[in-house]
């Protein structure tokens, strides 16, 4: 008898691709690749009109059916909070986040397991950095994964801890990370790219958004110390945050016109090119749960500066340099580590052989396997 695991996929088709989507698309993939002898790999999705429907079947080579519910996304959600499920919601089911068709079962009676994966707690952390719907669903799902799901998929030691002082699941969670982008690779038309974008010679590079949770600030308030580094920095996302702007904090920091860029939201060609040519990578965030963009940093060679974050520590390994955290004096520590960095070209050669090391533990086909080897377990 073949065996089936069904993979919620919905996730794949948002307006712009995030951290979730990337997440599931990749390891669907790596699981159809991967698939034990006699074990295939099936789909869930929110009714969708054919064309994004078409999308994904061309994403997945390999995924044997795609099961499309008579929801759509917003009230498919509503209804799995409530615990309303249709008939698809059984057998071997693993959600690459919290929308999940989790309902009582058993697994002995009906071989229905139920795998959900939590990515961070920062609708438990930190609130504002997520709407207020955001929030309360997430709540009211991870509840509902307290009483009915077989396994809790975090990506790192760090979340599971802080998820244990938050909602006891007991000892169904298990630490699956993530990685790299399967086509984040740098192409052969780099020159172009860089000279399109407009790309400094030296500069440094960082990611995120004005939400205090990422660090930005404290960061660019850094370079605005007489001592700091005077490279540009340009920044892997938007030049506004609500009424905030990439350019108004500079200026209250003292920087010159223009020394802060926002480059928006990139291709992962562009992303490859900015990451090679970067003389330092910079992720002062205060809170994550994986930290990817510390290994996609890692991949291209680029040295790292990293807040002390437990995430990004346990994600770096080591590989970068960890700067303390803290609201006094944060904006000092991490011009001095970033200007340590710059100033001494050996301890840069090597943190990017160091980085490139480091990058190499992380494989979508290793979370893969990995998945398989949980559901096997159940």
């Amino acid at each position: 008898m073949a065996t089936i695991l069904r993979m919620v996929v919905d996730q794949m088709i948002t307006p712009a691709p995030n951290g979730i989507s990337r997440y599931t698309e990749e390891l669907t993939r790596a699981l159809v690749s991967t698939a034990p002898r006699g074990c295939s790999v099936e789909g869930i999705v929110s009714a969708l009109p054919q064309e994004k429907i078409a999308r994904i079947e061309e994403a997945l080579p390999g995924l044997s059916q795609l099961h499309r519910t008579t929801l759509p996304r917003r009230e498919l959600a509503a209804a799995w909070q409530l615990g309303i499920v249709p008939t698809l919601g059984t057998g071997m089911i693993h959600s690459p986040s919290l929308l999940a068709p989790l309902r009582r079962h058993d697994r002995e009676f009906d071989q229905t397991q139920m795998v959900v994966t939590i990515h961070d707690t920062l609708a438990w952390s930190d609130p504002k950095s997520l709407t207020p719907t955001s929030v309360a669903w997430h709540k009211a799902m991870a509840k509902r994964a307290r009483k009915h799901a077989d396994a809790i998929v975090v990506p790192t030691h760090a979340v599971a801890e802080q998820l244990s002082d938050i909602i006891d699941f007991g000892d169904r969670v298990r630490v699956i990370s993530g990685a790299v982008a399967s086509n984040l690779t740098l192409p052969d038309d780099a020159d172009e790219r860089a000279a399109r974008m407009e790309l400094p010679e030296e500069f440094m590079l960082t990611v995120g958004t004005l939400d205090p949770r990422r660090g930005l600030t404290p960061l660019i308030t850094g370079l605005g110390q007489p001592d700091a580094p005077d490279l540009p920095l340009l920044v892997l996302g938007p030049e506004t945050w609500g009424e905030l702007a990439l350019a108004s904090v500079a200026d209250e920091a003292g920087l010159a016109e223009g020394r802060v860029r926002a480059l928006g939201y990139l291709s992962d060609a562009d992303l490859a090119v900015v990451l090679a040519r970067t003389s330092v990578f910079i992720y002062p965030s205060l809170r994550e749960g994986f930290g990817l963009p510390l290994v996609e940093a890692f991949t291209f060679g680029a040295p790292v500066v990293h807040s002390d974050d437990p995430a990004l520590v346990e994600v770096a390994g080591g590989a970068g340099l960890a700067v303390e955290r803290g609201a006094k004096g944060y904006p000092e520590r991490l011009a001095a580590a970033v200007a340590s960095v710059l100033a001494d070209s050996e301890l840069a050669d090597r943190m990017r052989i160091a980085g490139q090391d480091r990058a190499r533990a992380f494989s979508w086909r290793d979370s893969a396997e990995r998945v398989w080897a949980l559901h096997a377990d159940l």
